[in-house]
């Protein structure tokens, strides 16, 4: 029996509650860090990929030989996206503010809304446009915080352009999955994409100059964490969601990522959140169920 249908029985919007709080731990374990932020990404990304990978050639060594050269190209561009996301979105926040870069990448459900009508022929209804509007702002109250600590420059702007190639390209990668999850298995799957991903980030972590080892012990154990929980509960169990829901309704329940983040903050960090950024996390729940609500109102897959 294979691992699609062993999970078949969980309910995707439940699955996808998981996978967004799971995600939710990436902050709170790359504050703990003190290795460079693109390192971190790159371990977090090559142990997920020595996780997954044993199992998906045990169990679907068949699944690779049957992948068709488009499905395989997809799989290849959305591990290139992916990481270009963490390349870029990591980047941005050393020029410009938290809250800039923040709101500009939670603005990925809008890519996401657009590709999704124009490449894979999804319908947004009046109210899903909605749901994406009221969860995007709620994101950006959330992160109205550190708003204008960041002067406008050249730098700023910058970053904040580094932080919508984060946005664009993380909406390429779901948009990739919700397309090739219809027909190919999700261990397969997410193995080459997480394999590209790893490969990319390689590259990006040898450019930037930085070491790969020679990390004290702590940091291994959190580059494990951050595949475990972030990497094979948050994108992992994402990518099965993917071909039971919308790509819209993924992306934006991504968006609750940061109120999960919140949280775990006051809960670990004992970091008190101010009343806009409680605010803010309402209405991102709220935008999360207009959306989800409506999807399950027409019934679209």
């Amino acid at each position: 029996m294979s691992v699609d249908r062993e999970v078949s029985e969980v309910t995707p919007a439940a699955a996808l509650a998981v996978a967004v709080f799971a995600a939710s731990t990436s902050a709170i374990l790359v504050r703990w860090s003190a290795a460079p932020s693109s390192v971190a990404a790159f371990y977090r990304v090559c142990f997920t990929t020595a996780l997954v990978a044993p199992l998906a050639l045990a169990r679907h060594r068949r699944a690779f030989a049957r992948l068709s050269r488009r499905d395989l190209a997809g799989a290849v561009v959305a591990g290139v996206a992916l990481a270009v996301h963490f390349a870029a979105w990591f980047e941005s926040l050393d020029h410009t503010s938290v809250a800039a870069s923040v709101t500009i990448v939670q603005s990925q459900p809008i890519f996401v809304a657009l590709g999704a009508a124009l490449l894979l022929g999804e319908r947004v209804g009046r109210a899903t446009v909605a749901g994406i509007a009221v969860a995007v702002v709620g994101g950006a109250a959330m992160s109205l915080g550190d708003a204008g600590r960041a002067p406008l420059s050249d730098a700023t702007l910058y970053g904040n352009a580094l932080a919508l190639l984060g946005a664009v390209t993380v909406a390429g990668y779901v948009l990739a999955g919700r397309s090739i999850r219809q027909r190919v298995p999700l261990f397969p799957y997410v193995t080459v994409v997480y394999g590209v991903c790893t490969a990319v980030l390689l590259l990006v972590v040898g450019a930037q100059g930085h070491a790969y080892v020679g990390y004290p012990a702590r940091e291994w154990l959190l580059f494990l964490g951050l595949a475990v929980g972030p990497g094979i509960v948050g994108h992992t169990v994402s990518n099965w969601v993917l071909e039971h829901l919308e790509s819209v309704v993924v992306s934006v329940a991504w968006l609750g990522e940061p109120v999960g983040a919140t949280l775990l903050a006051l809960a670990l960090l004992g970091e008190v959140p101010d009343a806009i950024t409680v605010v803010g996390g309402v209405v991102v729940l709220a935008g999360i169920a207009v959306t989800t609500l409506d999807r399950e109102r027409r019934g679209g897959v």
